[in-house]
């Protein structure tokens, strides 16, 4: 083998070493990392409001969240930002007993988008 492969070969496994081991600091897109929808069930006839934790800064100006009924009908729900960074918190009208999804595209503070949906049960 010759020498110049050699070397060739000895860069290129430390550069994939070492985008192995920085994956793990880099936060390129805001993801949710906690929702309180796990937590509390929303009851019927209420008014509520859902606290999602994102991984990064986000910028709530350019970030949507639709509340998805059924028949796939989306209505567009007001968010605030939490007091700690990467928290969104979004106003939920009262709705009655059945099965809803939040469908949301967040920026992240780095300018990458997140869309995701969760679905969750509105208890009689």
């Amino acid at each position: 083998m010759h020498l110049r492969t050699c070397q060739m070969q000895r860069l290129l496994c430390r550069l994939i070493l070492l985008s192995c081991c920085y994956t793990g600091l880099v936060n390129a897109h805001a993801v949710v990392t906690d929702y309180s929808l796990k937590l509390q069930t929303v009851s019927a006839g209420k008014a509520s409001q859902v606290k999602l934790n994102f991984n990064s800064n986000i910028e709530l100006g350019l970030s949507q969240v639709f509340l998805v009924r059924t028949g796939d009908v989306e209505e567009v729900l007001s968010v605030t930002a939490g007091k700690e960074p990467g928290v969104a918190l979004i106003d939920m009208p009262a709705l009655d007993a059945g099965v809803y999804a939040l469908h949301y595209k967040i920026f992240a503070a780095d300018g990458h988008i997140t869309e995701d949906v969760i679905h969750f049960t509105v208890q009689p």
